[in-house]
């Protein structure tokens, strides 16, 4: 193709969008792959925290029950199950942040996919609004003037050739024969 023909550059734009389309499309990707290993992170260690939970909660009632009939073991396991159960409360406060963390997360992630879907249906309009506008603009013209100047061309061929030459004799037939 010839870069001063606006098929070339039209080729050229579509190649470059193309290519942007791609980028986008492996960044997506990037991005959905990212949020699921967050999201497995957070489910792993929520399900190894659950356990403890459930056995400290089990320690403590058990220390409570234990304290009732020992006074003197009562105010150790008491401030035991305290820190125990501070401990607990912790965690569960951890887990819900991770929780929000991870729910914020996914829908930052969800926005920025709806945010690039949008601009690519947008870039994609552009793009062929622009194809059409070159191509209404640019190409059809062109083509008429090039339709044009062939006509004017023949036109002027057909003025300025010689005259024909009068057929005034009989040829012999070797003299007609052509090849």
């Amino acid at each position: 193709m010839n870069p001063s023909d606006p098929q070339f550059w039209t080729m050229i734009f579509t190649i470059i969008i193309a290519l942007c389309f791609i980028v986008i499309t492996v960044a997506m990707i990037a991005m959905a792959v990212m949020v699921k290993r967050v999201i497995a992170t957070v489910t792993r260690v929520e399900e190894r925290v659950e356990p403890l939970i459930d056995k400290l909660n089990q320690i403590s009632v058990q220390g409570k029950e234990i304290s009732v009939g020992l006074t003197e073991v009562t105010a150790n396991l008491g401030t035991a199950t305290r820190h125990l159960a501070e401990s607990t409360e912790l965690i569960k406060e951890e887990v819900a942040e991770l929780r929000k963390i991870v729910n914020s997360t996914a829908i930052t992630a969800r926005d920025k996919v709806e945010l690039v879907s949008r601009t690519i249906d947008r870039t994609q309009m552009q793009v062929t609004n622009t194809t059409d506008f070159v191509q209404a603009k640019i190409v059809e013209p062109a083509r008429e003037i090039a339709a044009i100047m062939a006509g004017v061309r023949k036109g002027l061929e057909v003025l300025f050739a010689p005259a024909p030459k009068q057929i005034d004799r009989v040829y012999v037939e070797e003299e007609m024969f052509i090849g």
